[in-house]
């Protein structure tokens, strides 16, 4: 691009140079004048903040690696490895489900008296 910049420059006239250079000025106080009615500069505008990077973790890799190694084995026509068994979980006995039940239960009512 920029060896065509260079191209057309030096097949313009010496008028038609001034005249660019006077409307480059031009659009330069401008944009001064509009980045003094906004407060900011147009540039940052132009360009969004970077975005954070996210992180996965550990867990998640193994679980997406385990599930591509699976996918590959099958369309290879591969018998996948076991996966070892998912760990049983836990129960909640009935008297802590009827404990959570009447907090819950408690903190229904207020929020709806507050609504009241």
């Amino acid at each position: 691009m920029l060896s065509t910049m260079s191209k057309t420059l030096s097949s313009l006239s010496v008028q038609q140079l001034l005249a660019a250079a006077k409307l480059k000025e031009k659009i330069h106080s401008l944009e001064k004048k509009l980045e003094g009615i906004l407060g900011s500069s147009g540039e940052s505008a132009a360009s969004p903040a970077p975005k954070k990077k996210f992180k996965m973790s550990a867990a998640a890799r193994a679980k997406i690696s385990a599930a591509a190694k699976k996918r590959w084995a099958k369309a290879r026509g591969e018998k996948p490895a076991a996966s070892p068994a998912p760990k049983a979980r836990r129960k909640m006995s009935a008297a802590a489900k009827a404990k959570l039940s009447a907090k819950l239960k408690l903190a229904w009512a207020r929020r709806k008296a507050a609504k009241q």
